[in-house]
């Protein structure tokens, strides 16, 4: 079930009891690959993440993949949740710490929505979120040992799974959000830059909109993704 290759490179997979809101039980596999941009001396990131199942009405195979970006390193994003309502399947993630979750949107609650149309998962906002999903239903931390014991284990229980998700600290882990956080809770604001990231102050701590501008204009940042206009209040101006 797991294959490992040197400085983390290769894979691994195990299988998890997922419990549903209903009560009932889809298993649900989970594969990682490794690789993407780390440190010297620190373990690779998750490259890839792949889950498959069994959709529990039609047992219809479904797979959703979180695939590597080279924007940010590595995986877009980290699995939270797995639902089904109707045998339409939805999928809670997180993006995979601050670049991603710049890249994402910054949304609030952190989190990213997916919803299988029946070809592919589209993105969902969390109004379209059906409320009858409250619960994180799969193993979040994914860390080296950890993973080794759902590896051995090869079916990791529904128990097991919830004993581990007490243990984290944050308050997006313990159940589904539906109130956004408080700002300072959130991940610095980061601007996608021609060759990486810049932070937000680069852009704020501008005297007016022509420097600001001129900041947009030698980073190469696109006009999309140029804050100017909402920061110096350009638009409401010119009104």
């Amino acid at each position: 079930m797991a294959s490992h290759g040197f400085l983390g490179i290769g894979g691994d997979s195990w299988r998890e009891e997922v419990l549903l809101h209903d009560g009932r039980i889809i298993l649900v596999k989970r594969s990682l690959s490794y690789g993407g941009r780390h440190e010297i001396g620190q373990s690779a990131p998750i490259r890839e993440q792949t889950i498959s199942f069994k959709l529990p009405d039609s047992h219809k195979s479904v797979t959703w993949t979180s695939e590597y970006s080279d924007d940010i390193g590595r995986a877009n994003f980290n699995l939270l949740a797995v639902h089904v309502l109707h045998d339409i399947p939805y999928i809670v993630t997180t993006p995979n710490l601050c670049l991603s979750y710049n890249k994402w949107g910054r949304p609030n609650p952190p989190y990213v929505f997916f919803k299988f149309n029946g070809t592919v998962w589209q993105r969902v906002p969390l109004e379209e979120f059906p409320e009858e999903f409250k619960t994180i239903n799969v193993a979040i931390y994914l860390g080296g040992r950890d993973v080794a014991e759902m590896v051995r284990l090869d079916i990791v229980p529904v128990e097991k799974i919830k004993k581990a998700n007490t243990e984290l600290r944050q308050p997006e882990y313990k159940n589904i959000l539906r109130e956004p956080k408080k700002p300072e809770d959130l991940c610095p604001e980061e601007i996608r830059i021609h060759d990486g990231w810049l932070g937000i102050s680069a852009f704020s701590r501008q005297p007016d909109y022509e420097a600001c501008m001129k900041v947009c204009d030698r980073e190469r940042v696109s006009p999309e993704h140029c804050p100017c206009d909402r920061l110096f209040n350009k638009n409401n101006k010119e009104k």
